[in-house]
C-alpha cells in the first residue's frame, strides 16, 4: 500500500444544505436529527514530508471554517476509486507548484457523520456513477492503488460476441455485425484496445448516428429522421433566427448594444451596433465529474454566450 497522508480540511456542507439533506435522509430513517459533514484530503507521498513541507501542504488546504466535533456512523464519499477526479488534478498541480515533489498525489473526499444503522442511507449521499462511500478513513489508500496495465490481446471475431460480454462493451447486434465486416475486410482481429474504444467512442460521445439514422415503425420508413424532426420544427417557424443547426450552433436575432472597442484612430470608445447572441451547444456526453488527466474533464454540457454578428 503506499504511504498516506492524511489531513482533516474544512466544513463541507453549508447548514442551510444540511437541513435539506436531513429532510431527505428522514424519509429513509425517520429517527435521524441532525448531520455532519467536513472534508477530509489524502495525499500519496513519496516520502515522508519534512516538517516546512507539512506546513506548506496544511496551508494550501485551509480553506474553509473548522468543523465541529463529530458524532455518528461515518460515510466517507469519495471519487470513485480507479479514477482521478478533476479536483485532485488541480490540487496536485499546485502542490507541486510549491515545491512539495515528494507529494504524488493529492484526493479530496468528504466525510458525513449520522447516527444511524441504516444501509440505505449511503445511496442517498453519493452519486454511484462518480463516487464510493466508504465506512473508515484507512479505507481511503484504495483511491491509491496502482495496477499495473495488462498487455494487449487479440479477440478472435469468432468471441466477438462473447468479448462484448466479457469486457461489458455493450455493443448491439448492428455494432457487432459492422466489426465483424470491417475487420475482415482488413484482414485481422480486432484488440481488445481497439474494442474498447470503439465501444466508448459510441457510449460517451454522441449519438449523431442514431438522430440520423433511419426512423422505421412497424416495417415502414418514416419521411423524416429523428434530427430531421428536431429541424422541422426551425424549418415551419424560423422566426427570429439567423443561423441554425451550424456546427453545433445557432444565432438568435439581437438587438442594438453598445460595444467597447477600439476607434480607426486606435482610441477606445463605445460604438452601438446589432448584436445577436450565439447558443453553442456541446453534444458530446462526456462525464465532466471524472477526469483521468488534468484537463480531460469538457465542462458543461452547454454553452451560452453573446457575440457581435461580425463573429459569427
Amino acid at each position: 500500500m503506499p504511504d498516506i497522508l492524511q489531513l482533516r480540511g474544512p466544513r463541507a456542507v453549508s447548514e442551510f444544505r444540511l437541513a435539506k439533506l436531513v429532510a431527505q435522509l428522514q424519509k429513509v430513517d425517520p429517527g435521524i436529527r441532525t448531520v455532519a459533514a467536513e472534508f477530509r484530503h489524502f495525499a500519496e507521498l513519496e516520502r515522508e514530508l519534512l516538517q516546512p513541507e507539512r506546513s506548506i501542504l496544511e496551508r494550501l488546504l485551509a480553506y474553509g471554517d473548522q468543523p465541529a466535533a463529530s458524532h455518528g456512523r461515518l460515510h466517507l464519499v469519495v471519487p470513485r476509486l480507479g479514477t482521478i477526479s478533476p479536483w485532485s488534478s488541480k490540487a496536485t498541480d499546485i502542490a507541486h507548484n510549491c515545491g512539495l515533489a515528494a507529494v504524488k498525489r493529492i484526493e479530496r473526499g468528504t466525510a458525513y457523520y449520522i447516527q444511524t444503522e441504516n444501509p440505505g442511507i449511503a445511496a442517498l449521499l453519493h452519486d454511484r456513477m462518480t463516487q464510493t462511500v466508504l465506512s473508515s478513513f484507512d479505507e481511503a489508500a484504495q483511491l491509491f492503488t496502482h495496477v499495473p496495465p495488462r498487455p494487449l490481446q487479440t479477440v478472435p471475431l469468432t468471441d466477438l460476441r462473447q468479448a462484448n460480454s466479457r469486457l461489458g462493451l455493450a455493443l448491439s447486434d448492428d455494432e457487432i455485425e459492422y466489426l465483424e465486416r470491417a475487420y475482415r475486410a482488413i484482414g485481422r482481429d480486432p484488440t481488445d484496445a481497439e474494442l474498447t474504444m470503439f465501444a466508448q467512442a459510441n457510449s460517451e460521445h454522441c449519438r449523431h448516428k442514431i438522430f440520423n439514422g433511419d426512423w422505421i415503425i412497424d416495417g415502414k420508413r418514416e419521411e423524416h429522421s429523428l434530427f430531421a424532426m428536431i429541424r422541422h420544427t426551425h424549418a415551419v417557424n424560423p422566426k427570429g433566427t439567423v443561423v441554425a443547426y451550424s456546427d453545433n450552433a445557432a444565432v438568435m436575432e439581437g438587438r442594438s448594444a453598445q460595444r467597447f472597442h477600439p476607434r480607426a484612430d486606435g482610441t477606445y470608445a463605445r460604438h452601438a451596433g446589432l448584436t445577436h447572441t450565439v447558443m453553442k451547444v456541446e453534444t458530446h456526453n462526456h462525464p465532466t465529474a471524472i477526469s483521468p488527466f488534468p484537463g480531460a474533464a469538457t465542462g458543461s454540457g452547454g454553452e451560452i454566450r453573446d457575440e457581435g454578428a461580425t463573429g459569427c
